[in-house]
Parts: structure tokens; C-alpha cells; sequence
């Protein structure tokens, strides 16, 4: 185990010895998974730029990387943007993403965003990280009052705004504005944060301000403040490698500072774990159930190690209240595993706030594929935490698309651990984020509900579902574009659009926008289908986008969104509706959606993409037992 868990990236296994050649024998074909793999480990940044330039010999090349995603990142920044460009990029497959960095002028920002010929605007980036640190924004302490300091502050932030502003002019690529870390030398010593002309106070303040402008926008927030406090500033500033190469922080905190901004952009790019699924025996509590007892295994207060557990599961609950999935693997008899749960007094995880429960004697990864299965989540979506390192190893190797976390010895540092992983990033927080935990606990109710009803139409009937369907409005917007941004699976054509997007569909009078709610007697299960059509007002429909949410599969929602689309199209005088599937990596489930509604194929095109046409007139689709609620439809 790492001794400096930031540094080391310790959550993280070990990069293999052989790292160079294996990365050098890659099989053909299997390019973009093998270098998934490596890329897992925790790589220094020699060994990320290895991966950086492999990258950027096979897109020269013209080489397939499937399953990783492409993405273009600019990057603005007042410091050498080499390291940081090659840093990035071979962090990237590890968050299933094969990034290209687009660097503007070393401190050239401002004239790089508003120019809409410059080499950032001209790639249409993904996204532009905006990482400007205090020294390039005209900071400096000053003891001739507060208004000088507010001027400092107010200019810091218009120059920011500034940019921002431009890049989305430019190319409409969203920002990743970090904070500022201050540096560690003070001059007025604890009085620093409160004197205004100070450098600390004015970082503040700016500081503010970025999280401030941010939030009430479409761009995200990076907290470089916030991780160069965790790993210390005396650490995290190393002014010779300022003075020598304007590195705004220190060399070997490359790889953190990577892994960083690669979470921001897997997480946008619906990247993001959704599920924790937990080992018991010396994970949850210290021993082992089935031979220690309810009495003999450690976990209450008073006892290092029993505090030591009792902290984990708060930190678990923290993660399910924010709406992370929780379930079970573990090696055991089904009655003794479900024992602490139920009649532990100190146990603060309880039976209910686990989705799926897999206690047996099968292998970890056959629990684990079997706990994505029920809740239909992808092993994307996964988490796997066992403090045994056999355990871990074997779903990695049986598994290598669900995340392993590295975990220490001492179970006082579980926590921190997994935190530090940062599978869980967030970009943005909605309601359904915090309620998904329940939606999928839920959905374990509802299966075994299934199991004790004779048929598929008789359950249905008995969960009492109502729909409720009504166009994109300001309110769901930021709900709408994280759904198309982040579901891969029940997604016929993967296009992603912003919040900026997702605005000018709702007023472009040629489009259709249908948001979907699903309610049953279980509970809300949220917004869980979006569709856009394009064309309206002709005489073909065609269904740009049609994603709905896996966890409500088999309930015939899709049959429901046909029957409404097909009533408007219909008012509308439209002829046919024309559905296209771009296949990828992920949404092969959906190839033969189109088909199963009684489309008719119209084209297959070499990449596998498939054309279907709805003749509209006389076209009629039954709807599924459930009440139908229509708000701002007609």
C-alpha cells in the first residue's frame, strides 16, 4: 500500500514491472480495452506520457480504441502546458476516454477564448479547462485599504468571466473553471484570511466568486483549492519548478492533478460509478461473521477497530444519501451474512439500504455480474470495496470494467480511500442523483413482487404505474441534459447536448421534446426517458434522440412514449416517423429496438448504423396498463 495516498494515486494496484512492454505488445483489435487496463494502475508521470504519445501514435495511425470514448479538452492556463497536456491524455483510458488536448498560447488566455479562429475555438472542443492560477491573474497583497483589494478580486473575476464568455461564443464547449490554491508562504500570519489586502483573503474571495458564477451556469467547477489543501501546500507548490519551467504545482503531483480533471470529464461524459458493492467480513465490520458470532465480531465504540468500521459505514450511508446504489458480495451463508444487519445494535448500514443482497458461495465476479444484472447497470457502473487483495485481483481480472479500490490495512483509512478513488464524481446535483438509491431499492421490491405474480400483464397491473409526460421546460433542464449525457445503454443514437443545447431544443418550433416521468406504488422513480424529434411541422418525424433510463426495462414505457409520439405526429399531418440506431460500445441492447415497436428497416449503413421508418396514418400501438398524466401537452 502506498505510503502517501495522494501522491501515489494509492487506491490504485501497483503498476505492473513490465509496464513498457506490455503496452508495447497491445494485440491489434484490442487497442482501446488494453490500454483501459494499464492506464488502471497508478502510473507516474513517466509512465502516463508512455501512454500519452501510444495515443498519439494510434490516432495518427488512424487505429480503432474502442471502447474508450474520444474527447477534446482545451486547455488554457498561465503555465507549461505540455506536462499537463500529456498527463491528462494518459490518464484518460482510464475513465474510458481517450483525450486530446488542444493547448492555447502559454498565458494568452483571454486572446484565445475571444478569437473564434484560435486553436482552441477552431477544435470545437468538449470542453475548455480554464486552469489559470493566481499568478496569472493579477493578484498581489496590498496594505493601501480594501479597495484595491476588491479592484484585484473584481478584475481576477472579469478576466475569468471574460474567458468563459468567449469560449462559449467560440465554440460552445463548456468550462472547467478550477479555483485557486493560495500559496504557502503568509505574510501576516493566522491574520492572513482576515486582513483584505492579503493574498490568502483575496484568494478567498475569488474563490467565492468562481463557485458562484459556476453554479448559476452550464460550466463546472474544479476545486483546486480544496485538493491542494488535502495534499497540503507546502506540498502542492514547489517554486523552483515555478522559476525553472512554470509548473504551477509540484511535478510528482502530476498524476493526482490528472486523475482529477479526467473524473470531471468521464463524469460529463456519463462516466460516472452509480453502485458500491461491498465485501462483509473485515470490510464492514472486523472479523468474520460465521465464526466470531454477532458478539465476537468487532464493530462499536470504544474499540479502535470497531470505530474504525462504524466510521466506514457512515461514510457508505453519506454515499447512498447522496444516491450512490449500495449491495452486497460476500462469501457466506445468506441467514448468517443478513444477521448483523438485523440484530447488530452498532450496525448503521441496515438490510433496507441495500439494493441487491449477493451472500453465497460463488466467486466474487459472479456475484458481482449477477448484482448488475438485477439492478440493469452496466459493470461501468461499478464499485467493488474487499479488503482481501485475492478477492480484488480476481475481479479485476475477471471483470476489468468494474472499479477495484486499492484498500489499506488499517480499516481507519477506508473512508478516506474511497474517497480519494473519486469514482463518484459529480458535475452537477439533482434530485433524482439524490433519490436513485431508493429508485433502486425500489426496483429490488418490484422483482420480487414479479416473482410472486403469474404473469408479466398481471404485474404490471399490480404496481399501479402512472406516466407522466410533458415537453422540456426550464425546470427539468438540468435533469434532461444529464440524462442525455450520461445514459449509454437504452440510447438509440448517444448525441449529447448541454444545458445551452437542451434550451434551444425547447424553443425550436421544428422539434418535439417529450420528458418522462414513472410513478408506481414503490415510489417516484423520477425523470426516466427523454425524446427528441426534429422535423416537426413536415411530413416525416425524425426521432433525434430516445433514451430512457434501464432501470425501468420491461415495463413498456417504450411502448407508452410510441403511443404518444405517434398521437402528436398524427395531429401534426406528419406521414412517418424515421428512428436511426448509431451503435456503440455500450447500447447494443437497444439495435433491435425499433424493430420490436413494428418499424420497418429502411437502411444499414457499413458502420451498423440502421434507418427505420412508421408509416403514421393507421398505425396503432395498445398502451401498457398505466395511467397516462400529460402536463403543457395538448
Amino acid at each position: 500500500m502506498s505510503n502517501d495516498l495522494f501522491a501515489d494515486l494509492g487506491w490504485l494496484p501497483r503498476a505492473p514491472a513490465d509496464f513498457e512492454a506490455r503496452l508495447r505488445g497491445l494485440a491489434s483489435g484490442a487497442e482501446g480495452s488494453g490500454l483501459q487496463l494499464l492506464a488502471s494502475h497508478a502510473l507516474d508521470e513517466n509512465r502516463l506520457m508512455k501512454v500519452a504519445r501510444y495515443l498519439a501514435k494510434a490516432r495518427a495511425a488512424g487505429t480503432a480504441l474502442s471502447p474508450l470514448t474520444p474527447f477534446t479538452l482545451g486547455v488554457i492556463t498561465n503555465s507549461t502546458t505540455d506536462f499537463l497536456c500529456s498527463a491528462i491524455a494518459g490518464t484518460s483510458p482510464r475513465f474510458g476516454l481517450h483525450v486530446t488536448c488542444v493547448a492555447g498560447a502559454y498565458d494568452q488566455g483571454l486572446q484565445e477564448s475571444v478569437d473564434p479562429g484560435s486553436a482552441i475555438n477552431a477544435a470545437r472542443p468538449n470542453a475548455v479547462l480554464v486552469g489559470i492560477d493566481w499568478r496569472g491573474l493579477g493578484l498581489r497583497p496590498t496594505t493601501r485599504g480594501d479597495e484595491e483589494a476588491d479592484a484585484m478580486v473584481a478584475g481576477a473575476l472579469a478576466h475569468l468571466n471574460a474567458i468563459r464568455a468567449g469560449i462559449h461564443a467560440g465554440s460552445g464547449a463548456v468550462c472547467i473553471v478550477q479555483t485557486l490554491a493560495p500559496p504557502a508562504e503568509r505574510v501576516f500570519g493566522s491574520l492572513d484570511r482576515s486582513v483584505p489586502g492579503s493574498l490568502v483573503s483575496m484568494i478567498d474571495a475569488v474563490n467565492h466568486g468562481i463557485a458562484a458564477a459556476v453554479r448559476d451556469s452550464t460550466d463546472i467547477l474544479f476545486d483546486v483549492d480544496g485538493l491542494a489543501a488535502t495534499v497540503g501546500l507546502a506540498s502542492w507548490h514547489a517554486p523552483s519548478e515555478w522559476n525553472l519551467a512554470k509548473l504551477p504545482f509540484a511535478s510528482r503531483l502530476l498524476p493526482l492533478y490528472a486523475d482529477h480533471v479526467c473524473r470531471l470529464l468521464a463524469s460529463m461524459s456519463g462516466k460516472s460509478r452509480r453502485c458500491l458493492i461491498l465485501d462483509l467480513d473485515n470490510t464492514m465490520w472486523g472479523g468474520v461473521i460465521g465464526d466470531d458470532g454477532l458478539s465476537g465480531i468487532r464493530l462499536a465504540q470504544g474499540d479502535a477497530d470497531g470505530e474504525a468500521y462504524l466510521d466506514f459505514q457512515q461514510y457508505v450511508l453519506s454515499l447512498r444519501d447522496r444516491g450512490i446504489v449500495l449491495a452486497v458480495s460476500s462469501k457466506n451463508d445468506d441467514l448468517v451474512a443478513r444477521s448483523p444487519f438485523r440484530e447488530h445494535p452498532e450496525m448503521r448500514v441496515k438490510e433496507e439500504h441495500i439494493a441487491v443482497f449477493q451472500a453465497n458461495w460463488n466467486d466474487k465476479a459472479t456475484n458481482i455480474a449477477a448484482i448488475a444484472r438485477e439492478l440493469s447497470l452496466g459493470l461501468q457502473s461499478m464499485v467493488f470495496v474487499d479488503d482481501n487483495p485475492f478477492e480484488r485481483e480476481l475481479v479485476r481480472q475477471a471483470l476489468p470494467e468494474v472499479a477495484v479500490v486499492e484498500l489499506p490495512e488499517d480499516p481507519a483509512l477506508y473512508a478516506r480511500t474511497l474517497g480519494a478513488s473519486g469514482y463518484f464524481e459529480l458535475t452537477a446535483l439533482s434530485r433524482e442523483d439524490l433519490d436513485r438509491a431508493s429508485f433502486y431499492e425500489g426496483n429490488a421490491r418490484r422483482a420480487e413482487l414479479q416473482k410472486s405474480v403469474g404473469n408479466l400483464d398481471d404485474y404490471l397491473a399490480s404496481l399501479d404505474m402512472e406516466i407522466v409526460l410533458q415537453p422540456f421546460d426550464e425546470i427539468g433542464r438540468a435533469r434532461i441534459a444529464q440524462l442525455i449525457n450520461k445514459s449509454n445503454q437504452f440510447n438509440l443514437t448517444t448525441r449529447r447536448y448541454s444545458e445551452t443545447d437542451v434550451a434551444a431544443l425547447t424553443d425550436d418550433p421544428t422539434c418535439f421534446t417529450l420528458q418522462v416521468r414513472l410513478i408506481d406504488h414503490f415510489g417516484d422513480n423520477g425523470m426516466i426517458s427523454v425524446v427528441v424529434c426534429r422535423g416537426v411541422g413536415g411530413e416525416s418525424w425524425d426521432v433525434d434522440t430516445w433514451l430512457m433510463s434501464c432501470r425501468v426495462l420491461g415495463r413498456r414505457v417504450e411502448q407508452m412514449v410510441l403511443h404518444e409520439l405517434l398521437r402528436h405526429a398524427s395531429a401534426a399531418n406528419a406521414r412517418e416517423i424515421v428512428g436511426t440506431f448509431i451503435p456503440t460500445d455500450r447500447n447494443g441492447m437497444v439495435a433491435e429496438h425499433y424493430a420490436k415497436l413494428g418499424f420497418e428497416l429502411a437502411r444499414r449503413g457499413e458502420d451498423g448504423s440502421t434507418s427505420w421508418r412508421l408509416t403514421v396514418p393507421g398505425t396503432v400501438v395498445t398502451p401498457p396498463p398505466m395511467r397516462v398524466t400529460r402536463i403543457g401537452l395538448p
